[in-house]
């Protein structure tokens, strides 16, 4: 991450009313009897939107502008957007894949800042760069939140003009969430489930309000201790949420990781599964297949490369 030690550890008025007969040509024996209406019929309600994760697989690249350190989505778009394509055709046609494109949004820091929450938040600039280059791909913009000293749920709220567009959702980041008194990159953040829940209703309440698909909502983990109590995530109306394993290493050690983290996922949780193209590969290891990846259980819904 940017400013900061790389890891500690290796690791979405009414109905029209049928009035019926109207302009229909009158019969001489109707002007002496009022006409018959027919009966107001009320249109069937409009189907929920569809969830982002129903049938689709994710596949996305990570990013900001200006540092590479963040993943390949950075610098120009274009180019990052053709290379998250070819590597989106190296899975097997199996099922439809929905690219995304995850902005590292909120990105924690060392220093303080002038409100001592040690994380500055991007611009909307930034945010409608992003966004162009995902609804390009005809994909999804995730908004991925670092908070520093500061909470998720407020972090995610300065984005809510943004989250009423039906294809932004967010990532959190809870290893750079710290507490009071702990400077990021020091020792790992942490989160819990009763904290990921109120971003969730957040959420879902968003998208029931503005009649949008259901929201994306990942969260990363990179070890045991960096979620606590993660049974406190409930399901919620209009929110999907996907738990991604975030651990460096070689494929023994990712494989490892997930075994480790994937039990405590709450059921109503999709999977997700993330690897790093080049810390991944040090000394010699080769990064896991899109096949290795998916023979994972229970089968990622959302991979995401950094």
């Amino acid at each position: 991450m940017p400013h900061l030690s790389r890891r500690l550890v290796l690791t979405a008025g009414l109905a029209g009313l049928v009035a019926g007969a109207c302009g229909a040509p009158k019969r001489p024996e109707a002007l002496a009897a009022p006409m018959a209406l027919a009966p107001a019929v009320e249109a069937a309600p409009a189907p929920p939107p569809a969830d982002p994760l129903a049938q689709n697989l994710l596949v996305g690249f990570c990013g900001a502008p200006g540092s590479k350190a963040l993943g390949r989505m950075t610098g120009d778009l274009d180019a990052a957007s053709r290379a998250l394509r070819q590597q989106i055709g190296a899975f097997p046609a199996t099922r439809p894949i929905t690219p995304v494109v995850e902005l590292i949004a909120t990105t924690v820091h060392r220093s303080p800042g002038a409100d001592g929450m040690y994380r500055s938040r991007c611009g909307d600039e930034t945010v409608r760069d992003y966004l162009d280059a995902a609804r390009a791909l005809n994909g999804l913009l995730l908004l991925d939140i670092q908070p520093g000293r500061a909470d998720f749920l407020p972090e995610v709220r300065a984005y809510e003009h943004w989250l009423k567009e039906p294809d932004i959702g967010v990532a959190l980041d809870p290893e750079w969430a710290v507490e009071p008194g702990v400077v990021p990159g020091r020792k790992f953040g942490r989160t819990t489930g009763a904290e990921l829940d109120e971003v969730a209703r957040y959420l879902g309440g968003l998208a029931q309000a503005h009649r949008l698909p259901a929201k994306v909502m990942v969260y990363h983990q990179v070890a045991a201790k960096v979620v606590h109590d993660e049974q406190l995530l409930l399901a919620h109306p209009g929110v999907s949420p996907v738990k991604v394993v975030d651990g460096i290493g070689s494929a023994a050690a990712k494989k490892a990781a997930w075994r480790t983290l994937m039990p405590t996922k709450p059921a109503h949780v999709r999977a997700g599964f993330k690897l790093f193209f080049e810390e991944d590969t040090r000394q010699g290891a080769s990064l896991m297949t899109p096949a290795e990846v998916l023979a994972l259980t229970p089968t990622p819904s959302y991979v995401l490369y950094e």
